[in-house]
């Protein structure tokens, strides 16, 4: 390693090592460190550190190279992402699924990323007389190992007055499945509430301590935001914030994390997320004023969870949404319905509403071709995502949208909807001739077509014709009218759209905001 005569590269001057670390990605950055203690200084400058993106495992492997990493790099990082997510409920992405057990002094084990991957079913979380007593121990000590991940995290950040964007995602296979943890299981694993409540007040000081920050994401992070959070916030930041987040289901029903009067300070909003019935009529007139920038982007969560504590007579009727979009021409919203009724879908879905994306996801109920229909010919100016997803156990087999109809819903949807660019479906009927007249309406255009295998029906014609592989022709038609090979969904696991929906949504809701 020597350069010449006597002088090695760890005889390099800091700035000049900061500066060669700097074309490296992070990856092969944490392997230089690894060379000697000079290199692993300037391994941690904060110019080489603006960004820090991490997804962690809920385990308690995961704390010695997360104390490490924000003990670093928590006092300077300008932008921090993190996501938790339980040992069976993880990313897609793959890149140490067994990652050692690493000491304080290794960066490279320290620091490497976090993520595996073992898609499993998610355990029931609420208690019950049949659950197993492994089961019940194990999820408290998952509980409890998330808090102490996030108030490692929380309290690293606590003084950083340079954080510009800070993004929590904590859904651990609580949410979409199983609804909202009850007091009675919380208290067992957090007697008292002394840690929540811990957690709450180290989050209201970076609010309080924060002189930049330009945008603040809280996705299913367990009580962390409470009504009074957003106070802390100055009025001279709270004035800058472009991006407002904030989704939990976890609290209490009469709760709500944000008002009208609060939205009026934040004035140069131009993306917001929240869940539908904490949207109501009073904001949308606030967003609407001329003294608010125009909104860009909407992302609405509407659960069942929420409907059935909260009311929707609050909701915006269409005028409100007309002056919101009178205000804001380029607003697109994002909506996200998991296990909602038909009906309350068919209120909720005002003609003016500038919707761009809907992800249907549903454990309990199904979606009608009604509201199908509705979205085809309400939405077709804007519409360029749509998701369709059922994992109800239902014996009598999947929902077919086109029964006792002349059209086919889907057939429609691909028909009027001229920008439609992403069309996934599990869960329901899709006829094989169908999913041919849809590939062949959008073509290329149609950039993503993901039906699982196990939605595909064929008719009795296409059956009948011994001369014809009906799969064969399938996959020759579709690929023919989509200008590009196509082949149905064999593993629904590999896709994180159906396997993985909050999380999904939640990262579609960031790459939709960001994308402004």
């Amino acid at each position: 390693m020597a350069l010449c005569g006597d002088v090695g590269a760890s005889s390099l001057p800091s700035e000049l090592i900061v500066h060669i670390f700097s074309f490296l990605p992070a990856p092969d950055r944490l392997r230089a460190s690894a060379c000697c203690s000079h290199w692993r200084d300037c391994l941690f400058y904060p110019a080489l550190w603006p960004e820090l993106r991490l997804s962690l495992r809920v385990a308690l492997s995961e704390r010695p190279r997360l104390e490490f990493l924000m003990r670093k790099c928590g006092c300077f990082v300008r932008e921090l992402r993190v996501e938790f997510a339980a040992d069976n409920y993880v990313s897609g992405s793959a890149f140490d699924p067994a990652p050692a057990e690493p000491g304080p002094a290794s960066p490279t084990a320290a620091a490497a990323s976090c993520w595996c991957e073992d898609p499993a079913e998610s355990p029931e979380l609420h208690p019950g007389p049949q659950r197993d007593s492994q089961q019940s121990a194990r999820w408290l000590g998952v509980l409890r190992t998330y808090m102490e991940l996030v108030l490692c995290v929380l309290s690293s950040i606590r003084s950083n007055r340079n954080l510009q964007k800070l993004s929590l995602f904590g859904d651990i296979s609580i949410l979409q499945q199983n609804g909202t943890i009850t007091k009675a299981y919380l208290n067992k694993v957090d007697p008292g509430g002394k840690k929540i409540r811990q957690i709450q007040q180290l989050f209201v000081e970076i609010l309080a301590n924060s002189r930049q920050l330009k945008w603040l994401s809280c996705g299913f992070m367990l009580e962390i935001v409470t009504p009074t959070s957003l106070s802390s916030l100055t009025n001279p930041v709270a004035n800058t914030i472009e991006h407002l987040s904030l989704l939990d289901n976890h609290s209490p029903a009469s709760t709500t994390l944000i008002t009208a009067i609060e939205i009026e300070r934040f004035v140069h909003l131009r993306s917001l997320a929240l869940d539908f019935c904490d949207f109501t009529a009073e904001m949308a007139r606030v967003l609407a004023n001329n003294n608010h920038v125009p909104l860009h982007r909407l992302s609405l969560l509407v659960h069942h969870t929420s409907l059935k504590t909260k009311t929707l007579n609050k909701m915006p009727e269409d005028e409100d949404w007309k002056a919101l979009t009178r205000n804001s021409a380029n607003l697109r919203v994002y909506m996200m319905a998991f296990d909602v009724k038909s009906d309350d879908m068919l209120r909720i879905l005002k003609p003016s509403i500038p919707l761009e994306r809907i992800h249907f996801d549903s454990y309990l109920t199904y979606v009608s071709g009604a509201v199908v229909d509705l979205i085809t010919r309400q939405y077709d100016t804007f519409l360029t995502h749509f998701i369709l997803m059922n994992d109800v156990n239902d014996m009598s087999g999947f929902p077919d949208l086109s029964e006792n109809r002349n059209e086919d819903p889907l057939v429609l949807l691909a028909w009027r909807c001229m920008r439609l660019s992403l069309l996934a479906i599990h869960g329901y009927t899709v006829w094989a001739h169908n999913l041919i007249a849809i590939a062949r309406l959008r073509g290329p255009d149609l950039k993503m077509l993901e039906v699982t295998e196990e939605s595909i029906d064929f008719d009795q014609s296409e059956l009948a014709d011994q001369d014809v592989d009906p799969v064969h022709n399938l996959i020759e038609q579709v690929s023919i009218g989509l200008a590009r090979p196509w082949r149905a969904v064999m593993d629904i696991e590999l896709l994180s759209v159906f396997t993985e929906p909050a999380r999904h949504f939640y990262r579609e809701m960031q790459n939709f905001s960001e994308g402004i």
